[in-house]
This record gives C-alpha cells, structure tokens and sequence, in this order.
C-alpha cells in the first residue's frame, strides 16, 4: 500500500465528510493533543504478504510492504543474508558480540531517551509494524498491514485496526494478545507514567479490543501518521501482565525495565547498566528456525576508535556502532581488513542545541528550570552570532569525510521534507557586527558582557568522543574569536544519553549552556522527531523536575506558531501540505537558532566480513531491527 495514495485517498475521503463535522476538524486545530512517533523497521519478519516483494540483493528478507511517504532510498544492506544454519535449527550458531561504545542503560523503550536503549530494547521486544527506509511498511506482531481493501483504515481517518498474529506468544510462554496492546497504550498515555514517547500515543483516544487478535485503535482526530503508533523504536508493546502493576509513578521502579523479554528472537539473560547486556534465545519466538546465534551480547563503554578497531583490526567484535571517528583516523582502521563499513544515508543530524533557561541558576532546587531566563542566549542576535561563527563545512570535510555533509536543516530524512529555504554562512566578520550593534561590549580581554554587565561564557557539552571533542574545539574558536567564552565539557556517553532522572549530567537535565549531540530520525512522519520543540501543554511537554525531565522540549523553546504547525500536521491528510507543515517547523527552529544544525550524518557502523545481514534502517533501531535474520559464514 502506498501512502501518499493512502493520504490523498483520506483527503477526499474528508471532503465528503458534512460541513458540520469539517468545521468540528478547523476549530479543533489549535487544541489537538500533541503526538510523536518512532517508527522503523522489523527485526524478523515471519510471513510475508505478497503484494510487492523488496530486491533479493536490497535488505535482508523482511515482508512485503507498504509505502510511506518517505521519498528516499532505501538503506543499502551490506551483505544479504546468508542460508540459516546447518539443518534449519535454532541457535545453530554461536555468540554474536555488538560493540556500543554507548552502553544501554534501561531496556524499557518507552521510559528510555537514547538509541542505545532503543537498540538493546529492539532484541527482545517488537512493534506491530515496521518501516524500512523507503518508508515501505510491514507487518511485525501484526497479521497485516492495515488498509483500506482489508477494512484496517476506516474512511473517517480516525480508526485503524489491526489484525495481530495469531498464536504469538511472549519469552516467558504467555499468550500476546490485543490486551497487550491497549495495555501499552494506557502505560505510555498516562502522565505519570512520564513516558518518553508520549508523544506518539497521546493522539489516540482509546483502544478497543473485540477480541484476542484485534486491536482497534480509536485517534482523537484524523490522523495522517497512523503508522507513526507502535512502529519501531516507540512501537514496541509491552507485556501486560509483566507491567500491569508498574503504570504510573512506579513505572521506573519494574523489574523489567532492566530485565526485559518480549515476542522478539531475544531475551535477556543478565544486565549491567552501561556495560554489559547478554540474551539468550527466544525459546518461544514464533520462527521455529530462527534466529541464528544461540547468544547475543552487546558490551558497552569505550571509545569510537576502539570499537572501530575492534572489528576492522582486531575482529574481536562482529559488529560495532556508531564509529563518529575522525574520517581519516577511521580509514586508516579500515586498512586492518577484517570488516566492512556500513554506511547509508540517515543516521541523523549533528546538531547544537541552545538553553533558553539559566542552568547557573537555582529554582526551587532545579536547575535550567522553566522558571528562569538564560541571561543572553535568549536573545535572538547572540544565537545567530554563534551560529555564523561555526565553520560547518571544515567540521564536516575534516572530520566527518564520507559520513557526513554540512547541513543548514535539523530534519533532512526523509529527504522530501527537506527545506530549500534555509542557508548557512560561516562569518565572523558579521558576528561580530551583529554582537556590536546589540551592544555586547568587549572588555580588555575580548570577552563581551551583555548590557546589564554579564559576562558572556557558555558551558559547552556533548559526549566524550575524540571526534565530537574535535568539534568542540573548532566550534570554540570561532565562539571566542566573536567574545563569548567557551568551557568546553565532555561527559562519558553512557552517563550523557542516560534517562536517570537522578543525573545532572544528562542530556534531558540540560544544566549546561548549549549541549551537542545527533538527533536520530524515527519515523516518516517525523513527530516524534520534532516534539522536542514543542510546548503547548509545558507541564508535560517541557523537560523540568515535575515530570522526571520527561518532556522532550529541554531548550525550553516556546512558540505559539510553531505549536499551531505542528498540531495542524497531526491532522492535515492532504500529503503535500502536510510536508509543508513539518518544513515550515524546520524553519522556525532553525531560523531562531535554537538548534544549530552542523552534519547531516550517514550510518557509520563496522562488521565483520564474516556476519551477513545487517542493514542499519534510519525508522526502526538502526541495526537490530532484523536480528533474527542475522547469519555468520
């Protein structure tokens, strides 16, 4: 099913809709609940609906699918998978070691914050749906792909339903049914859950469940990203009767959120936060034949360069990810020839974010809270100032060679929500014009103060990454050469992209001046992606102490036309105008210099020569979207 054709289908279908139950949509647009997702692709697809049937030599087998409207190629799978394993049998193959040099730190999917956890979360849990990087989808938990011939898409726009394999059962030999999937509804819609990802759930007004192998997904209003809702890394359905006592306040207290299993091929065996995740197989996933390994291991901590290394040159490791090594550090690796490099389009976008609120003041013992005013970075004129003073292009070139492009735009994939209206320049001559103008003053030592005699230092932080801390030193240089002086900070990853409410350190905390990290994408319909912006309902949507600093807004940016655009994009079903929306939300962000974006990065993982099947997806958990399917010569 294609679903451009889907969506302009469903904008006629609107047109016949009364005038009374139109003007019931217009006057809905500024008070529509806020919604993300994060969608992606499947990691064992069991049976395969014939409609269209992807390139042998393209991925690894997944179902056939139906079309999103990605507009862009799909992720080119390095090697097809190979024949499983002598005799068909399970586990037929030994230990296959993943190298994260950000170690997982919660396997909760829904309460996590960081690929890293979506990744080792994606082993044993699954979505009902997934979607590749030609924004095809495909069945995962569910039967089929809804749509308008099978009765799945209801002609009012609001109610997808889904019909779910039958006999699936979860790791521990109980029976997963549609309870499980309103049940994760309910644990991510409620707020004191503080999920993560409530965002893509909050549109959806209830599920009902006619019976075991049904789930009837109720949206408050039209809904033209339906598919962004349990697909991929916020899809993943938990079970019910493993968390049904965890919903609300105790959620982060479950024992399964650092001892998960699920429907996938995977299950946990032992887990050390940050360290060390090892599964053992699935006894009762639905493939008899799959997967491959009989264990699964992923070590956390290090290095980019070391776990480079430690599939290019040592081939300890069969698969390593996120290499964000220096171009010519990571070539010169590659010379060890023990691996290949995996890398298509997609990853994400590089990207420095601004405070809007003072994490040098306190406020009813919080930090960077929403109470407070930064002293200059609210200021419009000190943001472009910085952002004319990063030289893009030598950080891209220099350091990111073939993985990555300068980019003026914080959404690039899929590539048809591109904008062509924003530009970057690299300028310190104008900056330092516009600081003057603004009456930033230098002082004896060139650094400027504000008018009511600030001194202007920022606290710079990202991950600890020889590359990234390359990046901070050339983005401190022109920093200090327009007057603001810059501390850079660098904070160990699996600390920095932890969801410990607990840790002032972390990226959601915010309680440094501007902080640098890539965004990943999550789903065709970006909602999710851009969430993180929105603040219609702050108490929920900004990240603060009240919500365990849930809410993904943690610039604390708040817009008023960007909330109206974004709501308007959870319902508007005509494809081209929908586009615009998102483009436009770019724009807005972009052109405020709340973000600024520098790399528009390509998939960077190593495996070794020998491990056939991995095809890193920019929807669905990058790699481990298709662990079943993984084989080693």
């Amino acid at each position: 099913m294609d679903l451009n054709q889907y969506n302009a289908d469903a904008a006629l279908a609107r047109q016949r809709l009364s005038r009374r139950a139109l003007l019931r949509v217009g006057l809905t647009l500024a008070a529509v609940p806020l919604a993300a997702a994060c969608g992606q692709q499947q990691p064992a697809a069991p049976a395969k609906p014939a409609e269209t049937k992807p390139a042998a030599d393209a991925k690894p087998a997944a179902p056939a699918a139906t079309s999103a409207p990605a507009g862009q190629a799909a992720p080119a799978a390095t090697t097809a998978p190979a024949a499983q394993a002598a005799g068909g049998a399970r586990g037929g193959g030994d230990v296959v070691r993943i190298l994260m040099w950000q170690g997982p730190t919660i396997l909760n999917p829904h309460l996590a914050t960081g690929t890293k956890d979506y990744i080792a979360s994606r082993m044993s849990l699954e979505p009902l749906i997934t979607i590749d990087g030609d924004g095809k989808i495909s069945p995962v938990l569910a039967a089929e792909v809804p749509s308008k011939e099978n009765g799945g898409i209801g002609a009012d726009g609001k109610t997808i339903t889904y019909k779910l394999k039958p006999n699936v059962k979860w790791a521990d030999g109980q029976p997963f049914t549609s309870e499980d999937v309103a049940f994760t509804h309910q644990f991510v819609a409620n707020r004191e859950t503080t999920a993560t990802s409530y965002a893509t759930y909050d549109p959806i007004e209830k599920v009902e469940t006619p019976d075991p192998t049904t789930a009837r997904l109720i949206f408050k209003d039209p809904a033209p990203g339906w598919y962004g809702a349990f697909a991929g890394s916020f899809g993943m359905v938990l079970p019910r009767h493993a968390m049904q006592d965890f919903v609300g306040a105790n959620a982060r207290n479950a024992p399964f959120n650092l001892k998960a299993f699920g429907t996938g091929p995977y299950m946990v065996e032992d887990f050390r936060p940050g360290d060390l995740v090892t599964y053992t197989v699935n006894p009762n996933y639905r493939e008899p034949n799959k997967p491959f390994f009989k264990r699964l291991e992923i070590k956390g901590g290090g290095d980019a360069v070391s776990a480079a290394r430690a599939v290019f040159e040592t081939g300890e490791f069969d698969y390593s990810w996120n290499l964000q090594v220096e171009a010519q550090v990571l070539e010169q690796i590659m010379r060890g020839g023990k691996g290949d490099l995996v890398n298509p389009p997609g990853s994400g976008v590089e990207q420095i974010y601004m405070n809007l609120a003072d994490p040098n003041q306190e406020i009813d013992g919080e930090r960077s809270s929403p109470k407070s005013q930064h002293p200059f970075l609210t200021d419009v004129k000190v943001r472009e100032a910085m952002a004319l003073a990063i030289d893009r292009d030598t950080i891209a070139k220099q350091l990111y060679g073939p993985t990555g492009d300068a980019t003026p735009n914080i959404l690039t994939t899929p590539t048809n929500l591109r904008s062509s209206n924003t530009t970057y320049e690299f300028n310190i001559d104008k900056a330092n014009r516009i600081l003057d103008e603004a009456g930033y003053r230098k002082g004896g030592d060139g650094i400027r103060t504000t008018p009511s005699g600030v001194r202007m230092k920022v606290v710079y932080s990202t991950s600890t990454n020889t590359l990234r801390q390359k990046e901070q030193a050339l983005v401190k240089d022109g920093w200090q050469k327009i007057g603001i002086e810059t501390e850079l900070k660098s904070v160990d990853a699996s600390i920095f992209f932890s969801g410990s409410p607990s840790n002032p350190d972390t990226l959601d905390r915010f309680e440094t001046d501007v902080q640098m990290f890539t965004s990943t994408f999550d789903n065709p319909v970006p909602k999710q992606y851009m969430v993180r912006f929105y603040s219609k309902d702050p108490a929920r949507d900004i990240g603060q102490k009240s919500n365990n600093w849930s809410g993904r807004n943690f610039t604390k940016f708040m817009n008023d036309e960007y909330n109206r655009l974004y709501d308007q994009a959870l319902i508007e079903v005509d494809p081209e105008k929908n586009r615009e929306l998102w483009k436009q939300m770019n724009d807005i962000v972009v052109n405020n210099y709340i973000s600024i974006p520098l790399v528009d990065r390509r998939f960077s993982d190593g495996k070794s020569k020998a491990l056939n099947g991995p095809a890193p997806s920019p929807f669905d958990c990058v790699f481990a979207w298709n662990v079943a399917d993984w084989t080693k010569a």
